[in-house]
């Protein structure tokens, strides 16, 4: 009884989740594109007073910057330090 009741609870909150879900995934997309940029931004000629901070957040966040980029609608890594493509 108690696990149809959980089956019948979840599938509720997928019901529920689901017309939301395309929404909070573009703004976790849009967020990152933010950091991604203002992570980046002294390299492209925009004065980053924390570029100190935001140095040794670089190995982790190269990964993502290829993605980043095409999302921008860049073909080419627009940074000459970074090679990707």
């Amino acid at each position: 009884m108690m696990d149809k009741f959980k089956r019948v609870m979840k599938l509720y909150d997928d019901m529920i989740r689901l017309p939301h879900k395309t929404e909070i995934a573009r703004e976790l997309r849009d967020e990152e594109d933010l950091f991604l940029l203002l992570l980046y931004s002294d390299m492209i000629g925009i004065p980053n007073p924390v570029f100190y901070y935001t140095l040794e957040l670089y190995p982790y966040m190269i990964e993502k910057f290829h993605d980043w980029h095409l999302r921008m609608g860049m073909e080419h890594s627009p940074l000459d330090g970074i090679r990707c493509c």
